[in-house]
């Protein structure tokens, strides 16, 4: 068994009003030292052992996660534990 952890997040040329008003909130909080927040998802996967499974990942996200005109992701298979 694996896990897969997948984040997903807005492209760096897309505005993210969710990851300003997180910022807006700290600032006001007086965590000042926070210079910007950029808000996604995480997603973890739990899979059997098979072939190709970093092209499965792949094909996951691009037909289920993941928007592609407004989001890239990332992700990383570690064996599940217990």
């Amino acid at each position: 068994m694996y896990n897969i952890d997948i984040q997903v997040y807005l492209k760096e040329n897309i505005l993210d009003p969710q990851g300003k008003a997180v910022h807006q909130a700290l600032q006001q909080l007086g965590f000042n030292e926070v210079k910007s927040v950029r808000v996604g998802k995480f997603i973890r996967l739990q899979t059997e052992d098979t072939a190709n499974l970093d092209e499965r990942v792949k094909d996951i996200c691009h037909q289920l996660l993941v928007n592609g005109v407004v989001e890239d992701f990332s992700y990383t298979i570690s064996p599940a534990k217990g």
